[in-house]
């Protein structure tokens, strides 16, 4: 019991850790494409858009690398490297989304999620993140 406990526990820390290092990942791609610093723009300036923005991306990743662990069936060096490729596409995936919706829709949508306020067209692109992740996290299946 104590040996499963043991194996359970460091199973849990590794998959925490692969998905930080992932909402990490997809901090950074975020912060890429969008202007400006997205820390002071969140966390200082409390611009909406911007963490409408990285909210959906976080969470995008989180529904993936959760798919990954629970379709490994406990193989953990599986779900491991599942969840971290699956992790990669899915942020390559949300940033492919970003730029295309950026690219066809009016305006600049990078000076949108700078600007501080609130516009209706971040939850487009916060919906696109989400849904990219549903279908990459589909794939696991």
């Amino acid at each position: 019991m104590l040996a499963d406990l043991a194996a359970d526990a460091g199973a849990a820390l590794a998959y925490s850790s692969v998905g930080i290092v992932l909402m990490a990942v997809g901090f950074g791609v975020v912060d890429l494409l969008t202007p400006g610093d997205l820390r002071a723009q969140i966390w200082i300036e409390r611009n909406r858009n911007a963490s409408i923005l990285l909210a959906s991306n976080l969470f995008g990743v989180g529904i993936i690398v959760a798919v990954a662990i629970w379709t490994s069936e406990g193989q953990i060096a599986e779900a491991l490297l599942s969840s971290a490729i699956y992790g990669v596409i899915g942020l390559a995936a949300m940033a492919v989304a970003f730029v295309l919706l950026d690219a066809l829709t009016p305006g600049d949508f990078r000076a949108v999620v700078a600007d501080a306020e609130p516009h209706p067209a971040v939850w487009v692109t916060a919906s696109a993140h989400v849904a990219v992740a549903l279908v990459v996290a589909a794939g696991l299946t």
